[in-house]
């Protein structure tokens, strides 16, 4: 009996001990766990809070892209993010005859690369108060910091913060964007 009772407070120890590095090794996004084994695709889907995105990445034909070995940093915008287009644009990019407009848009968002938030910190850093990252999509997004929090200024001048950051992925990193950024 006593072994018992041993070997079952060292299982508990030891689950114990585990479970806070689990649950610190990546943050909850959209309600859902993200697993650091997932791919980015695989995560997304998951999360309530980027029902859109995963819409718009099946629209342009991206889902493959974004399972393959990558490695990739995505700025993840949530729907609030993409309500706040103007009203009807969601629909008209998602329309087969806007692919490409939805995919320029999109990768746009994807910069080649594993970039953790310290290390684009490092380069906002070294740029003396800014990064240049350039997108997959071709051009550029600056990376700046504005009261400690991550921003992202896109080409027209549109800026979005980081609002979760690092969430590690099997093919790279995600950092959900509370703004949809435009090239």
């Amino acid at each position: 009996m006593t072994k018992i009772r041993f070997n079952t407070a060292i299982v508990a120890f030891a689950l114990g001990a585990l479970t806070p590095s689990l649950a610190s090794a990546n943050p909850m996004v959209g309600g859902a766990a993200m697993y650091p084994t997932k791919t980015i695709v695989d995560n997304a889907v998951n999360s309530k809070d980027h029902t859109t995105l995963v819409a718009a990445v099946k629209a342009a034909g991206l889902v493959d892209t974004l399972s393959g070995p990558g490695p990739f940093t995505v700025f993840a915008p949530t729907n609030e993010a993409f309500a706040k287009l103007p009203a009807g644009t969601i629909d008209t990019l998602l329309k087969p005859e806007n692919k490409a407009t939805l995919v320029g848009i999109l990768t746009y968002h994807v910069v080649a690369g594993t970039m953790t938030s310290k290390a684009i910190a490092k380069a906002i850093k070294a740029g003396h108060g800014t990064a240049t990252l350039t997108t997959v999509q071709g051009e550029p997004l600056t990376a700046s910091m504005k009261m400690g929090k991550l921003v992202l200024t896109d080409a027209k001048g549109g800026m979005s913060t980081v609002t979760i950051k690092d969430v590690m992925q099997s093919n790279g990193v995600i950092h959900v964007v509370d703004t949809v950024l435009m090239p």
